[in-house]
C-alpha cells in the first residue's frame, strides 16, 4: 500500500534563500532545512526574514526531525527561532551541526538545546516504515548533504545547494555512484536546487578559484581587504593559501569568523599555518604590502560591513587610496542596489575595488549542464525546481523538459502550496497560508506590512505632529495647535505652510467640539484626514500624521456643601479676595496655573 505523502514548501521558491520544506509521509513530517534571507531593499529596518510555519504549530506533534544539507545562513539560519517553537532533534553532517551549534548558541532562548545529531552518506535512519539517507555532494562548505526520504511509493529527494566540480577535494566531492543508485531504485519527486539556472557557460572551478585570488594578491602592493562570507570555509581557505603564498599576514575583521575559523579548525575542515594570524593592532606596524584583512559581517553577510569601512563607520579600519577591496563573495540578487552603493562608496574613498564575479563565475550552485546531469542521475517521475526566483524556477522546469520530463509533472510552487501525492500522482491540492516572518532586533514577527508601510512612508514622506489642547466641558480649545515637522518640510522657509496647517486643525477641532455627541476616535479621524489632503494639495506628499489632543479639567472635583454653607463660604472668600488681591494677585495665578497642569490629560 503506497504511503499518503504531502510536500509544503515553506520557503525557498520565487524568492532567494530561506529553504525550508516539509515533506510528510502519512502522520510523520520530515523538515528540510530552516533557512533566512536577507531583506530587499524595501524591507526598511529588518533584519533577516524566516519562514512562516504556523501551520507546523498546528501540527508539532507529527514532526520527526530537522534535516540540515549544510551550514550556510540560507540552510540553518532559522533554526533557533524554529527550535523556539519546536523541540525536535536535528541532524545534519559534522560541519553543519557544528555551526547550527554555534547559531543556537547566540539565542538565550534555545542555547540549552542539546539535540543534535552527526550524520554522514553512510547513515540511515528508520522512522517507522520511512528511512532517511543521504548522499555528498558539492558546495562552498564541506560535508554538504542531499537528503532522501524512503517510502513505498518511492524515493523524495532534496538535493539542497550542490555543483558539479571533478577538482573538488576531499570533503567536497560529489558521490556520483550514490546519485546513480538512488536513481536505480525509483525517485518519485526531485527538489533541486534552481539558484544557478541562469548560468549558462561554464562554472569556474574551485581550483581555478584558488589561482585567481593568489594571482590577485601576487600583483597588489598595498594593503588587502577581502570581503568574504564567514562560512564559505572553501573560499576561506584559498585567502589563507594565498596569504601565505605572497607572505602576507592574515587578519581576522569580525565576531562571526574567528568562531567559524576556530570551529572549522577544531574539526579538521581548515588549515591554517601557524603565526599567520595577527591582530589589528599588530597590522598597523607593518608595511601595507605585509597584510591581508578577512571582512565578514553579521551574520557572515560582508556587503554592510564594507559600507560601514566605506563611510567612517569603522573605528578600527579606514580605507586609502593605496587599498584594495576584493569581494570574493557573489551577492545575491536582492542586494544588487547595496553593492553599487557599496562600490560607489569604496571609490570615494580612493581605494580599489574588486568583484571576482566581474571575472569568473565563482558560483557554489548548479549551472545549467549540472542541473541537467542531475536530472539524469535522478530520472525523477516528477520534478519540483526550488531555491531561486520565478524566472530561475521556470528555467529549471525548461532544462527538465529538455531531457524528457513531462510538462505536466513539474510543479513551479509557491510557498504554501500542498502537493499531494494521491491515486498514484501528485497534483496540487490545498494551499495553506504562509508569508514572511520578520525579525527586527529582538522582535520576532511584530513587524508587519503595516509597520512597514509605515515606515515606507517616513523615510520618504516624514511625519507630522498636532499637539492641540481642549476644554472640552467649555467646548472650546485653550491653546493654538502647535505643530512640529520631521522629514517632511523645513519649518522656517515654510512658516505659512505651518500657520495654515495650526488653523485648518483649529476649525477641525472646534466642528467636533461644537457636534452634540463628542468622539475623540472621530475627532482624531477627522484631523487626520482633512490635514492630509491639505498637505497633499500644497506639498504632492503624504507624511504620517500624528495628532496628539490634551484635555484640561477632565478630572476637577466637585465639593458637596449646603447652600448657607457655599454661601458663607463664597461671601468669606470675596472679603478675603477683596483684602488681599494687590499682595498676592501674582501667586494665585501661579497656583492656578499649577492646578490646570495637574488635571491635564494626553488623548494620543
Amino acid at each position: 500500500m503506497s504511503n499518503s505523502i504531502k510536500i509544503i514548501p515553506f520557503g525557498g521558491v520565487r524568492e532567494n534563500g530561506k529553504n525550508m520544506y516539509a515533506v510528510e509521509v502519512d502522520k510523520q513530517i520530515f523538515i528540510l532545512d530552516t533557512g533566512l534571507k536577507y531583506p530587499e531593499n524595501e524591507l526598511m529596518g529588518i533584519d533577516v526574514v524566516i519562514p512562516d510555519w504556523e501551520y507546523l504549530r498546528e501540527h508539532k506533534d507529527r514532526i520527526v526531525g530537522v534535516f540540515l544539507t549544510h551550514g550556510h545562513a540560507d540552510s540553518i539560519g532559522a533554526l533557533p527561532y524554529f527550535l523556539m517553537d519546536f523541540n525536535v532533534p536535528v541532524f545534519g553532517s559534522e560541519m553543519t551541526i557544528a555551526l547550527a551549534k554555534l547559531a543556537v548558541k547566540g539565542h538565550k532562548e534555545v542555547k540549552k538545546f542539546n539535540d543534535f545529531h552527526v550524520v554522514d552518506a553512510a547513515t540511515a535512519i528508520d522512522f517507522n516504515d520511512v528511512t532517511v539517507s543521504f548522499f555528498q555532494t558539492t558546495h562552498t562548505i564541506p560535508e554538504t548533504l542531499g537528503v532522501v526520504i524512503e517510502t513505498s511509493a518511492g524515493n523524495i529527494v532534496y538535493t539542497g545547494d550542490f555543483k558539479f566540480d571533478q577538482t573538488a577535494t576531499k570533503g567536497y566531492q560529489t558521490d556520483l555512484a550514490r546519485l546513480a543508485e538512488i536513481g536505480s531504485q525509483g525517485v518519485l519527486a526531485l527538489l533541486s536546487d534552481s539558484a544557478g539556472a541562469g548560468i549558462t557557460g561554464i562554472s569556474a572551478r574551485e581550483k581555478d578559484i584558488g589561482e585567481y585570488i593568489k594571482e590577485t594578491f601576487k600583483y597588489q602592493n598595498g594593503r588587502i581587504i577581502v570581503a568574504s562570507v564567514a562560512s564559505n570555509i572553501m573560499r576561506v581557505q584559498q585567502i589563507i593559501n594565498a596569504a601565505v603564498a605572497v607572505d602576507r599576514k592574515l587578519v581576522l575583521s569580525g565576531k562571526d569568523i574567528e568562531q567559524i575559523i576556530n570551529t572549522a579548525m577544531n574539526l579538521g575542515k581548515l588549515k591554517l599555518p601557524k603565526g599567520l594570524l595577527i591582530s589589528m593592532k599588530e597590522a598597523d606596524k607593518l608595511e601595507p604590502n605585509q597584510v591581508v584583512i578577512l571582512e565578514t559581517g553579521k551574520m557572515g553577510e560582508p556587503i554592510k560591513s564594507l559600507q560601514q569601512i566605506a563611510g567612517g563607520d569603522n573605528p578600527k579600519l579606514h580605507l586609502t587610496d593605496t587599498d584594495l577591496v576584493f569581494v570574493t563573495t557573489t551577492p545575491s540578487y536582492a542586494q544588487e542596489t547595496e553593492v553599487q552603493k557599496t562600490k560607489d562608496m569604496i571609490y570615494r574613498t580612493g581605494a580599489e575595488v574588486k568583484f571576482i564575479s566581474d571575472d569568473l563565475n565563482p558560483s557554489g550552485h548548479a549551472n545549467q549542464n549540472d542541473e541537467q546531469l542531475m536530472l539524469n542521475f535522478m530520472k525523477p517521475q516528477y520534478f519540483i525546481p526550488i531555491q531561486g526566483e520565478y524566472r530561475l524556477l521556470d528555467r529549471h522546469a525548461e532544462l527538465a523538459e529538455e531531457v524528457g520530463i513531462p510538462a505536466d509533472h513539474i510543479f513551479i510552487a509557491n510557498k504554501g502550496d500542498v502537493l499531494t501525492y494521491k491515486n498514484g500522482e501528485f497534483h496540487v491540492g490545498d494551499h495553506i497560508d504562509v508569508g514572511n516572518t520578520m525579525i527586527d532586533g529582538t522582535g520576532i514577527g511584530d513587524i508587519g506590512n503595516i509597520v512597514l508601510r509605515d515606515r515606507r512612508v517616513l523615510s520618504e514622506d516624514g511625519i507630522f505632529v498636532v499637539v492641540a489642547t481642549i476644554d472640552r466641558k467649555k467646548k472650546k480649545i485653550v491653546a493654538r495647535p502647535q505643530i512640529t515637522s520631521r522629514g517632511f518640510v523645513f519649518v522656517k522657509t515654510n512658516r505659512q505652510l505651518m500657520k495654515q496647517s495650526a488653523d485648518l486643525v483649529e476649525k477641525v477641532v472646534q466642528e467636533n467640539l461644537d457636534q452634540k455627541e463628542f468622539d475623540w476616535s472621530h475627532l482624531k479621524q477627522d484631523v487626520r484626514e482633512k490635514l492630509n489632503r491639505f498637505l497633499f494639495d500644497q506639498t504632492k506628499r503624504h507624511p504620517v500624521i500624528l495628532p496628539v489632543i490634551m484635555e484640561i479639567n477632565q478630572h476637577a472635583k466637585r465639593k458637596n456643601k449646603s447652600k448657607g454653607e457655599a454661601n458663607k463660604n463664597g461671601n468669606n472668600q470675596n472679603n478675603n479676595q477683596k483684602e488681599k488681591q494687590p499682595n498676592h494677585h501674582r501667586g494665585g495665578r501661579g497656583r492656578g496655573r499649577k492646578h490646570e497642569k495637574q488635571n491635564a490629560k494626553a488623548k494620543k
